[in-house]
């Protein structure tokens, strides 16, 4: 297997707003409330996933800090974490009011900041190129 399997190659010059680099770190440290939520309800596969999320969120932050390379795959290990909370918050919701909140965190939250991690990391392995 050849070490240059993924290169990153510009299909647009266009790049991400600047302010939406931020967007890992405040999505970390939005969870910690939600953290300790998990917490004192004893949800402890919850906030194992959770606490996955909140250190890939901020290894991709200091990883886009550094404009890293490696940020693609720290971009890529978010959304996978991310869409798979989603999924799962999705699949073990009770029927009713529980699946319409996990299917609205789903699309307002989780799989936007997943697409948003996905093209930080496109950018910063883009630019260091």
């Amino acid at each position: 297997m050849s070490t240059a399997v993924l290169s990153v190659r510009p299909t647009s010059s266009y790049t991400p707003p600047a302010r939406l680099g931020r967007l890992p770190v405040m999505a970390a440290v939005a969870l910690l409330p939600w953290l300790a939520v998990l917490a004192v309800c004893h949800e402890t596969p919850w906030v194992v996933l959770d606490l996955t999320e909140f250190a890939a969120l901020l290894s991709l932050d200091a990883l886009l800090r550094r404009r890293s390379p490696a940020a693609l795959w720290a971009g890529a290990a978010v959304a996978l974490l991310l869409a798979g909370d989603a999924l799962a918050d999705i699949a073990c919701a009770g029927p009713g009011l529980p699946v319409l909140a996990a299917l609205v965190m789903a699309t307002c939250i989780e799989l936007p900041l997943a697409v948003v991690c996905l093209w930080l990391g496109r950018d910063a392995a883009l630019r260091t190129a």
